[in-house]
């Protein structure tokens, strides 16, 4: 008789997201308060370049919650969570203090976390997919137009017509 191997406990599988993501947000205070911060917020403060390494972990922890079983929409969610702090990191200073008070890692993990353990935010990810997708697709399409129209005002400018 075959015997299968023991499956791994939720629990087990994020010990070591635990762990990256107090290193990631978390893992440093300042003396005398109650403020912590962590990796992610101290290569944030290197403009530019920061914000892109600090978005790059973000998304390697991503990836492996989602080899840890995230449904589609967990990571749709998640996936928000980096994007809306990279965006706010690209403002000087208040970027920094956004990213101080936002922690999009510690975030990500609580979602993974209600998954698994509440079964929350199930279902696919598809129809926020495609939305984004029609989106991005109309704002193409509008600055092609736009672009279009402004060489053809440029060209009537030029030629006297």
């Amino acid at each position: 008789m075959e015997q299968t191997p023991p499956q791994e406990e939720p629990s087990d599988n994020l010990k070591w997201l635990e762990t990256a993501t107090r290193f990631l947000d978390n893992q440093f205070r300042i003396p005398g308060t109650d403020i912590r911060f962590g990796f992610d917020f101290l290569v944030g403060l290197i403009p530019g370049v920061g914000d892109i390494v600090s978005m790059g972990i973000s998304g390697l922890l991503v990836t492996t919650m989602v080899r840890k079983g995230a449904s589609g929409m967990v990571v749709v969610k998640m996936i928000g969570n980096i994007v809306l702090d990279a965006l706010a990191g690209t403002i000087p200073f208040l970027g920094d203090i956004f990213d101080l008070t936002f922690r999009a890692n510690r975030r990500n993990l609580n979602l993974l976390k209600e998954h698994y353990k509440e079964g929350e935010h199930q279902g696919s990810a598809w129809p926020v997919v495609l939305l984004l997708l029609l989106v991005f697709m109309a704002i193409f399409v509008g600055v092609i137009y736009l672009v279009w129209q402004i060489l053809r005002w440029y060209y009537d400018v030029l030629t006297g017509l």
